[in-house]
């Protein structure tokens, strides 16, 4: 039996992006705050290199970039930003490394996927390498290889975790609508056809022995093209849901994908009770006609996206309901 046939959730977790600039005090509050399925924090605040893209960047093998005014360009060499990204994933990997001590069971590690990848990275002229099909095979193929090697760094410092692996593609629509804008702004590149899209993702996918996940808190979340590729799990935030999204949403838990629903908001806000945050998705279960025994095991509660805008106090708070929302759902599914 594989290790993605046999895999046991965590009944919550986070998306990735924490508040803040200190590693060692975002590891412990993550690690807290989901005993079951902690994941590795990234903290953009500290600037290019460790936000969303930069972090990917520097798990590339034998391809670099440093920080242009418009974004991410693409190197010939490794320079300033690319150590300075390298850098702090390596800080972070230390502080979850401490907080991780004797931890056994699912671990979450997020890196951004081969599209948004393509659409957010600059080739040396300045436009994006999306509007070139070779540079984008060549960007995929150099992601798999970070990938792998990200996989086996983390499962060498927490021996007993299962990790899992979690692709961001917010530009992933864009991608397949022609909505990603050329450098000029005046037009956008060609929609990138969904077997090609598809196909990539596959591939990169297939770096990890355990189970991946993709994230996208934007809206129309492509359900059915991220099962075809692979996906074991599919993360979204749940307020974005429209009624077209239903049936993709319930052939996917009938099908054994996992859901990461996104039930927290992921800015400063006041909270109802955890009852209360998971009230859509019991209503939506009930209008599938699927079982309220399932909704526990199908469901792994996260915020809506990424913590990074909230504040500190916010984010614990965020973390510490999502936690107790999917104790909510595990007592009392009806």
């Amino acid at each position: 039996m594989s290790e993605k046939s046999k895999f046991s959730w965590g009944p919550a977790t986070g998306i990735g992006s924490m508040p803040g600039v200190d590693a060692r005090e975002s590891a412990k509050t993550v690690v807290g705050s989901f005993e079951d399925f902690p994941c590795l924090p990234e903290l953009p605040a500290r600037g290019p290199g460790a936000d969303m893209l930069g972090r990917t960047i520097g798990m590339l093998v034998e391809m670099y970039a440093h920080v242009e005014p418009s974004g991410w360009r693409v190197s010939d060499r490794p320079g300033r930003d690319t150590r300075r990204a390298r850098s702090w994933l390596g800080e972070d990997l230390d502080a979850l490394e401490e907080f991780t001590q004797g931890y056994e069971g699912p671990l979450k590690i997020q890196a951004v996927g081969p599209w948004t990848l393509a659409a957010g990275l600059e080739l040396r002229g300045g436009e994006a390498v999306l509007g070139d099909p070779g540079a984008c095979r060549d960007i995929a193929a150099s992601l798999a290889e970070g990938l792998r090697a990200h996989l086996a760094e983390v499962r060498r410092r927490v021996p007993g975790a299962q990790v899992v692996l979690q692709l961001d593609e917010p530009s992933l629509i864009p991608v397949l609508r022609g909505g990603v804008r050329t450098a000029s702004g005046y037009r956008t590149h060609r929609a990138v056809d969904r077997q090609v899209t598809e196909g990539v993702l596959r591939d990169v996918m297939a770096v990890s022995d355990g189970p991946v996940i993709v994230h996208s808190c934007a809206p129309d979340v492509p359900f059915a093209l991220l099962r075809r590729a692979g996906a074991a799990g599919i993360s979204f935030d749940f307020s974005l849901l429209t009624e077209r999204d239903e049936e993709a949403v319930g052939e996917a838990v009938e099908a054994g994908t996992q859901l990461f629903a996104g039930v927290v908001p992921g800015t400063d806000t006041a909270l109802s009770d955890p009852a209360g945050s998971v009230m859509g998705v019991r209503t939506l279960w009930r209008r599938l006609g699927l079982n309220p025994g399932t909704l526990a095991e199908s469901l792994v509660l996260t915020p809506a996206c990424g913590l990074a805008g909230a504040s500190p106090d916010y984010a614990r708070t965020a973390l510490a309901h999502c936690a107790r929302a999917a104790r909510s759902l595990a007592d009392n599914p009806e």
